[in-house]
């Protein structure tokens, strides 16, 4: 390769990099939003799949109140129907079943759902009542 042959890769990669490093720019950005819409497709397609109109209910009001819990429980879904665990679709029995499972992980994650109080023990507590009659 010749100097003027590099030259010219240089140039093209420095306007590629340019180009991507533009905002809204390049098209790279209206490509990752299209393959992020294809995702939620396809996710969402699985889960319509597998869950029954009342477990899909049931998954969106949780969805609305917490959204993390709701897409550990339909990753763990999604996993699931992938690897052949789920021979029927899933009830909403079943799907409270799995948020309790979700929720106790969680729970052991976090460690801090437990609140504990401690309270200082005053002049007038009563463990002082003992030495009132003594004067």
């Amino acid at each position: 390769m010749s100097d003027t042959d590099l030259d010219e890769i240089r140039k093209t990669r420095l306007a590629q990099l340019q180009q991507q490093a533009e905002p809204g720019g390049g098209g790279s950005t209206g490509s990752r939003e299209e393959q992020r819409q294809q995702q939620a497709d396809a996710r969402n397609s699985i889960l319509a799949q597998i869950l029954t109109p009342e477990a899909a209910d049931r998954l969106g009001r949780i969805r609305l109140v917490k959204e993390s819990r709701a897409v550990d429980v339909e990753d763990r879904l999604i996993m699931m129907a992938k690897s052949g665990q789920l021979r029927i679709k899933v009830t909403e029995d079943q799907l409270k079943g799995l948020l309790g499972a979700v929720a106790d992980n969680s729970r052991e994650k976090d460690g801090n759902d437990n609140i504990l109080v401690t309270r200082r023990k005053g002049l007038w507590d009563d463990d002082n009542d003992d030495f009132a009659g003594i004067s």
